[in-house]
């Protein structure tokens, strides 16, 4: 069967932010995109950011509920036929600046349940949809984080989850090669985004001290998933770290 012409892609956490941004790029090089969302002002917003051109649908869901999981891909399925990329984008930061001491059991399990456990329920659905259809295969990109090499103080949660999201990163790469279904990470520092904009105000390093960080637009991270998007299925960026040059990560800070 010939390759179908346009390609279709699900983008979650698509209402803000980076989701946003690499939606937004996306539609603009000419995918069909599914935005999803826990809320659907936000994603309406995108949608109408995208313009009349663009070939958009809005799907309210909860990545951590199984059964909005399998509503959102089911609906991709209905209006299309195929999958194409999975941007696994959705996720929280969790309580910022809470001493591990004083985390609650909840707030942990809230963090666990949207940022890992919401990763690979849409995963596990994009999985089934690229391994079934003809033609078989397609790019699932998850986004993980400085935090899956590095974390921040007072961050254990978010940290935890951005390094299991290099794991499930490698398995997924490792089980889809026989169904030519490629995945990748890219990790991300500091892009200009509502989750971030305590870097522009002030922030605690490791040393105890707060200090104001560089941030980048949320756009450069867009092209470089397009980037990873647009490679044939028999190319494959593993793993991108894209951060603001001069964060502090390399070296000392």
């Amino acid at each position: 069967m010939d390759e179908p012409t346009k390609k279709i892609a699900v983008v979650t956490g698509a209402g803000s932010g980076i989701g946003r941004s690499v939606a937004l790029a996306l539609a603009a090089a000419g995918w069909a995109v599914a935005l999803a969302g826990r809320r659907a002002e936000p994603l309406e917003e995108t949608a109408a950011a995208a313009g009349t051109g663009a070939d958009v649908l809005c799907v309210p869901a909860d990545v951590s509920d199984p059964d909005d999981v399998n509503r959102l891909f089911e609906s991709v399925r209905t209006r299309y036929g195929r999958l194409d990329l999975l941007f696994n984008n959705a996720g929280t930061f969790g309580p910022g600046g809470v001493p591990l001491e004083d985390i609650t059991y909840e707030a942990w399990r809230s963090v666990v349940d949207v940022n890992l456990t919401g990763a690979f329920l849409c995963a596990q659905a994009a999985f089934r949809q690229m391994k079934g259809q003809d033609p078989q295969g397609g790019r699932i990109v998850n986004n993980g984080s400085i935090s899956a090499h590095v974390p921040r103080p007072n961050s254990i949660a978010y940290t935890a989850t951005k390094h299991a999201m290099t794991g499930l990163t490698k398995s997924l790469s490792l089980d889809g090669r026989p169904y030519r279904i490629a995945c990748g990470q890219i990790d991300i520092g500091n892009a200009a985004t509502e989750m971030t904009e305590r870097m522009q105000t002030g922030i605690l390093q490791a040393n105890g001290q707060l200090a104001v960080e560089p941030v980048m637009d949320a756009a450069d991270v867009a092209r470089t998933v397009l980037h990873m998007a647009e490679l044939p299925l028999e190319a494959n960026v593993q793993f991108a770290t894209v951060m603001a040059t001069a964060m502090p990560y390399i070296g000392r800070g």
